[in-house]
Order: C-alpha cells, then sequence, then structure tokens
C-alpha cells in the first residue's frame, strides 16, 4: 500500500508540473501570436516578436509551437486575440493590473471575476487603479562579461530613462514610445536582449506587515496566474 501511495504522490505531482508547464507555453504562445499580429511575423524586423520568441526558448518551448504561434498571429488564421488590462483590490488595500492576452474577452471577463471573488479580491472601476502606476519599457540584457560603464553609456545614447544592474543581467527603463527604437539600437550594439516589454511600477508602493494578509495576497495572486489568459499581474506591494 506504501509503494502504491508512493506512485499515486509521483503521478500527481508530475500531472501537476505538466499542466503548469503547458500553462506556461499557453501564455507564451498568446504573447508570440500578439507580437506577429500586430508588428508582423518577421522576427528580424519586429523586435516584440524577438523577445517573446526568446522568452519561449528560455522556457525550452518546441521549435514547432513557436512556429504555429507566429502562423496564429496571421490575419487569414481567423483567431483574433486582444491584450486587455484589467484593474483590482485585494486584501489589505492592495492594488493590481492583470495583464491578459485573450480570444475570448467574455470568457476571461467571468473566468477572473470568478476567481476574485472566490479569493478576497474585486475588479475596480476603470482608471481607478491605473493612476497609481506608472508605466515604463522594460528590456533585461545579459550583461554577463559585458563592460558595465560602456553598456550603461550605450543604453543612455539609446535613450534610457534608468539603468540598474540585477546580478548577471542589467535592467534598462524607457519612455514607452522609446521601447522599440532603444530595444533596436542596443541589439545593433551587439548586446543580448532577453525580454523587452512594458513594466507598470507602482508610484507609491505599500508595506504589508501582517503575515495572514501577504499569504491571502499572495493565494489570490498565484489563483490569478493560474488562468491562462493571465500574463502578468503588477502591484502596489512592497513583498
Amino acid at each position: 500500500m506504501a509503494g502504491h501511495s508512493k506512485w499515486a504522490n509521483i503521478k500527481h505531482k508530475k500531472a501537476a508540473q505538466d499542466a503548469k508547464r503547458a500553462n506556461v507555453f499557453t501564455k507564451l504562445a498568446n504573447a508570440i501570436t500578439v507580437a506577429a499580429r500586430e508588428k508582423g511575423p518577421d522576427p528580424e524586423m519586429n523586435p516584440k516578436l524577438r523577445s517573446a520568441i526568446a522568452k519561449a526558448r528560455a522556457a525550452n518551448m518546441p521549435k514547432d509551437n513557436i512556429q504555429r504561434a507566429i502562423k496564429r498571429g496571421s490575419p487569414d488564421s481567423g483567431e483574433v486575440f486582444e491584450t486587455i488590462i484589467y484593474e483590482g483590490y485585494g486584501p489589505a488595500k492592495s492594488a493590481f493590473l492583470i495583464e491578459t492576452i485573450t480570444n475570448n474577452r467574455n470568457r476571461t471577463n467571468q473566468d477572473l471575476k470568478s476567481i476574485l471573488s472566490k479569493n478576497g479580491g474585486s475588479f475596480a472601476q476603470e482608471g481607478s487603479v491605473m493612476w497609481l502606476f506608472d508605466k515604463f519599457g522594460k528590456i533585461i540584457i545579459n550583461s554577463k562579461d559585458k563592460d558595465q560603464e560602456t553598456l550603461e553609456l550605450d543604453a543612455i545614447d539609446a535613450g534610457a530613462e534608468d539603468i540598474k544592474k540585477e546580478g548577471e543581467e542589467t535592467v534598462v527603463l524607457t519612455k514607452p514610445e522609446d521601447l522599440y527604437k532603444t530595444t533596436k539600437t542596443l541589439e545593433e550594439k551587439g548586446y543580448q536582449i532577453k525580454e523587452s516589454g512594458f513594466d507598470f511600477v507602482a508610484k507609491n508602493p505599500i508595506e504589508i506587515s501582517d503575515q495572514k494578509e501577504k499569504e491571502k495576497i499572495i493565494n489570490l495572486f498565484e489563483k490569478i496566474y493560474e488562468n491562462d489568459d493571465v500574463q502578468e499581474i503588477y502591484s502596489n506591494i512592497n513583498f
């Protein structure tokens, strides 16, 4: 019986890991599809698509999946995906933005509403949360073996607003309208771009001292992120 129980636990764990991996691949594929639809299917001419493909490869997403996601972005595919940002509140006056990519707005809306209502959250009125955040372009560069001073000077020349070294990576923030120009300029200078996209940064992050409230917020965010349509969650909580 003990052996059977152990095998059952192993199967359950593997199933959970497979489901999580499938969830990640779905999110990555949706991002690739939207990038291909917005800026074209050629990665060489589409920095947003290059970034989405790079993230997919880093997650070991199969090449066939990537190609299918690009083809799905063609106007001839018959599928229409859109990016929607939902605004919400959670425990302890937490505020957050939920970035989604969906081909069924009604489904996504109902699924998220259900998740929020069951986990101490709620949708917020449009605009009531968004103003709490500043929007930036965000570029993550593999800066290992790169001269940091030279990199920072190149980033400033390319349009960087802020630069921060994080381990073997350097994060470059830009004005939203400068994101793709800055990304392209840094790529042309030979820098390896690991990620390029938009980011929302809370103007006034808040601290949560109560451990139970922290756990409630983390649980809420985990439940939200399990939804296949959810790409990112931005919060005003400083953990």
